[in-house]
């Protein structure tokens, strides 16, 4: 027998966001280490707020709201708050009750340099790292170091001299360009979008396009994320962050792999005096190698070698998942909070993976 279409007429009563999420869902295995993290951070959370004023939105849904856009792919935080209308889990992992409205999407725009200055996005992650050293999931001894290219929220076209008039307001489409036989020189041109993105390629046989370098230090033990970096692209700038954050992060004897494009004697001397064991893989392409036998030669070499790429995973599951292959934000700062608040979801959800595998 055919259904009738009837109107939507009952009523939701007596129902919380709680009743929609099943059991066995996986953000109720990440929830609670989210949970935990914030409530460690509340006094820095009190001391970037007055205790006098308007009540605001609590700093700690912005960066919780952060963590599901990473999850879910969200690629903006207006298209977050419109979800958080009527998505019952997004509602129930913030807290919030059926007929609560979402906050409006300027909150963040308006909280984001606060939350900047308060260093908040870094300590998030840093909660999330102690975590994991107290649930005994995180090597103290061998690490791993990377960068990649992380494309700007710019167009080629926007890369322009410095000296040059701006165009005329008006609609329509921009302006067609011919680059051929321009010399353009980070001394001599930016990008009128992004000042702060570099001209950049890989490789000679790559395209140059508008880039940030994105930096991470990984632990070698389950790929966890120890430390994050985001700097201007160049050349020098994966071993200069990747010295940076060993500084920051890890004391005492370690190992630490990394790629071949670290292969050089500065960054083998710079690793040496900081009381760290070079795992760097050998530059074979002509340039001179800072490695030799004597440190290849060891088996500790070789496995790290292999567990160095459990980096790669990382890079991966931040450009895809957490929608990073094109940036969303003007500037190196606004970008650097956006990955260690992604790096920190990362670590969330690969604590509760891990916790939830077979032994």
């Amino acid at each position: 027998m055919r259904g009738e279409s009837e109107r939507q007429a009952t009523m939701m009563l007596g129902l919380t966001p709680d009743g929609f999420v099943s059991k066995d869902h996986p953000l109720r295995r990440i929830k609670p280490l989210a949970d935990s993290a914030l409530r460690r951070m509340s006094p820095l959370l009190d001391e970037i707020y007055a205790d006098t004023g308007r009540p605001s939105i609590p700093p700690e849904h912005l960066l919780k709201a952060s963590l599901p856009m990473a999850f879910y792919t969200v690629r903006s935080e207006r298209q977050f708050c419109e979800q958080l209308r009527y998505n019952l889990l997004f509602k129930w992992f913030l807290d919030l009750n059926v007929e609560d409205e979402p906050f409006h999407p300027a909150t963040f725009t308006k909280n984001r340099e606060r939350l900047m200055d308060a260093d908040a996005a870094r300590v998030l992650l840093k909660e999330a790292v102690k975590e994991a050293r107290r649930r005994r999931l995180l090597s103290s001894d061998h690490f791993t170091v990377d960068g990649t290219l992380l494309d700007a929220w710019a167009s080629h076209k926007s890369y322009r001299p410095r000296d040059e008039q701006p165009p005329s307001a008006g609609g329509g489409r921009n302006r067609p360009r011919d680059f051929t036989g321009e010399r353009r020189r980070r001394e001599t041109h930016a990008s009128t979008t992004d000042p702060e993105a570099r001209l950049y390629r890989k490789g000679p046989q790559r395209k140059a396009r508008l880039f940030y370098f994105g930096h991470l230090l990984t632990e070698n033990r389950h790929g966890l994320v120890v430390d994050v970096e985001l700097t201007e692209a160049d050349g020098y700038a994966e071993r200069d962050a990747a010295v940076a954050m060993l500084e920051r992060s890890v004391t005492g004897p370690a190992t630490v792999g990394a790629d071949r494009a670290y292969d050089t004697r500065d960054f083998v001397w710079d690793l040496r005096a900081l009381g760290l064991t070079p795992h760097v893989a050998q530059n074979e392409r002509g340039r001179r190698r800072a490695i030799d036998g004597r440190t290849t030669r060891h088996a500790g070499y070789r496995l790290s070698q292999r567990r160095r790429k459990l980096v790669e995973e990382v890079f991966g599951w931040i450009k895809t998942v957490g929608a990073g292959g094109k940036l969303r934000y003007l500037g190196r700062a606004r970008n650097k909070l956006w990955l260690e608040l992604t790096a920190a979801a990362y670590n969330l959800t690969r604590l509760a993976n891990v916790e939830a595998a077979p032994a």
